[in-house]
Parts: structure tokens; C-alpha cells; sequence
């Protein structure tokens, strides 16, 4: 891609957006291998990663798209000899990724690694006392490193409701889905959300919701994330799979359910990077501290609207936010 590619790429977002809209699939694919142009700001070159391979990695959705670019544009910065294989399918080939050594290093969120990878059921309350659990274990049995500190936003997963359903049914909290009849439980989500232990299942049987009586089999629509706020909107389903950071649900005139049983972990971002990279490479610890406090709830929501909503590339969405920070130039 030629570094004057941007016009190019804007004006067929403009042309294609709508009917990828319709699609859910705006926004949400991976800008290939491209690095933006970009000189150092605050960032400045740093000795010990002038021309040090790191190989970055993140998942597919645009949350994870950004984080990536971020990191990958940081390390450019800082000189580093950098390769960008963001948009991995889902968490466990990300994970897989860097424990096996083809990739070095990516943005994880702490709820997922103490969940999924660690095999916690009870996640922890104080969202600092949960990265530090995660923290020390994966390091302990798995020798990934956690860079602190976490970012403070928390992508937590949610369900959301179209407000007239709501109303209708006094819906407040996850609890409440137990007023719906039967046949209304219906829930829009992605495969991996129905697969995850902290998921729609896990979820379920925290609420005292049986999986079967409760909610038929048949009551899961199994949908792309992009699709599920248009499933939700058109009466496909009565409840859909949402994160707190995704600027679609106001947009969507949708409404998030409280979780009162505090069954969803934190989800705060943190770079994980394998402990032998970390090792022959200290200086990632401060690069990235200078980064993550950034990262507030605000600033990823707009971050995820510029790319869900406005079809911009999440290349030079985390290039214009890192030249708005001084980051760089």
C-alpha cells in the first residue's frame, strides 16, 4: 500500500459502506499488513529496539484491530523492525499465537486470560486485583509477561435490549430476562460468545435461567458481531450480545442490562508479551505505560465509532488518535 493510499481507501469506504453496513461488516476486517506512515512524538527511538523483530498481533474485531495498530505504530516509532499479523481469528488462535512464539506480543483483556486461557471460573471484583492474579499466573505457568499498567476502561461483555422492550417488560438486569415468556428469550450472539465458559451459558446458570427449559436451543441466533445490533433491531431477537466500548449501542437506540451478580469479568486491556521477548527487551514495559492510561472508555468508543460507524480504516483511526496524543508525528 503507497503511503498516499489514504484518499483511495476513504473514498471506497464512502462507496462501499452502506452495503456493508447492511452486511454488518463495515469496519470490521483487518487493514491487511499496511503500517501508516508515522515519525516519532513522545515517543522517541529507543536503543535497545532499534531494528528488534517484533511480531504484533490482535483479533479480528475493530476493538482489537486498533489496539493492534496502536502497538504496532508505538514499536515503529521506537524503531523497532516491526510485523503486523493483526485480525487472528478469534481469542484462542490469537492466544496460540504467541505461546507457540509465531507472534511476540498483543493487547489481551484480563477477564478473557483469567476465563478462557486460565481456567478461573470466579473472576475478581477489584479490577486491579484481577489483573494481578492474571498477572502472576499466566507468568507462573505459561511465561507470558502483562505489562503494567491496564488500561481503565473495562470492555466487558453485556446484553442489550431495544428500550420499548425494556419498558414493556420492566427489564433492568440479567436477572430480569426470567420475566420474558419462554419464546421471548431469544439472544443474538456470536459463535464464540455461545462457546466461551464466560458466555451466554455461563451466564445463564449464574441467573438460575436453565439452558434447555429456559432457553431452547433453538432461541440462539448465532450471528457475526456486526450483524447482532441489526438482529436485534428487527425483531430477530429480543436480547443481543454487546461490549460496553461499542459505540452502536446508543446508536442503535439500544439499552444494556445491569449485571447484579457481577458474573462477567473485567475486561481491562494489557499488552501480553512472551517473558523471553520482555527479557531481551525491558523497554517495552515503559513504552506501553505511556500508552495504556490513555485508554479510557471515552476514548475507545469514539476510537470503535470512527470505524463501525464512520468506515474508517482502524490503521489511521490509531494513527490520527496517536498524532492527537503526541505520540507521534
Amino acid at each position: 500500500m503507497a503511503r498516499g493510499g489514504r484518499t483511495g481507501r476513504r473514498a471506497l469506504a464512502a462507496l462501499l459502506c452502506p452495503v456493508l453496513l447492511a452486511l454488518g461488516a463495515c469496519g470490521l476486517k483487518p487493514a491487511s499488513a499496511f503500517i501508516p506512515a508515522v515519525e516519532p512524538g513522545s515517543i522517541r527511538p529507543i536503543p535497545g529496539l532499534r531494528d528488534a523483530r517484533v511480531r504484533v498481533s490482535s483479533k479480528e474485531f475493530t476493538e482489537q484491530l486498533i489496539l493492534g495498530k496502536i502497538a504496532v505504530l508505538a514499536l515503529k516509532a521506537a524503531g523497532a523492525d516491526v510485523v503486523d499479523h493483526t485480525g487472528a481469528q478469534g481469542s484462542v488462535t490469537f492466544r496460540k499465537s504467541i505461546t507457540s512464539g509465531d507472534n511476540d506480543l498483543g493487547w489481551e483483556y484480563t477477564g478473557t486470560a483469567w476465563i478462557t486461557y486460565l481456567g478461573r471460573e470466579d473472576p475478581l471484583t477489584d479490577p486491579r486485583a484481577q489483573f494481578d492474579a492474571v498477572r502472576d499466573l499466566d507468568l507462573r505457568e505459561n511465561r507470558i509477561a502483562w505489562l503494567a499498567p491496564p488500561a481503565p476502561y473495562n470492555n466487558t461483555y453485556a446484553l442489550a435490549v431495544k428500550v420499548q422492550t425494556q419498558r414493556k417488560y420492566g427489564l433492568r438486569d440479567l436477572g430480569d430476562i426470567a420475566k420474558l415468556p419462554v419464546g421471548q428469550r431469544t439472544f443474538c450472539i456470536a459463535p464464540e460468545f455461545l462457546a466461551r465458559n464466560d458466555g451466554i451459558r455461563g451466564m445463564l446458570k449464574a441467573y438460575g435461567i436453565p439452558y434447555g427449559s429456559g432457553v431452547p436451543a433453538k432461541n440462539f441466533r448465532v450471528m457475526t458481531e456486526g450483524v447482532i445490533y441489526q438482529g436485534v433491531t428487527e425483531n430477530r431477537c429480543v436480547l443481543g450480545e454487546v461490549t460496553s466500548t461499542d459505540a452502536r449501542i446508543e446508536a442503535n437506540g439500544l439499552t444494556v442490562l445491569s449485571d447484579s451478580r457481577h458474573f462477567f469479568p473485567n475486561y481491562n486491556p494489557a499488552i501480553m508479551v512472551r517473558e523471553q521477548v520482555l527479557r531481551e527487551h525491558p523497554e517495552l514495559t515503559a513504552l506501553f505505560a505511556g500508552i495504556s492510561p490513555r485508554l479510557t472508555t471515552a476514548t475507545m468508543r469514539d476510537l470503535n465509532s470512527k470505524v463501525d460507524m464512520d468506515g474508517e480504516d482502524p490503521a489511521f483511526v490509531a494513527r490520527d488518535w496517536m498524532r492527537a496524543q503526541g505520540l507521534v508525528r
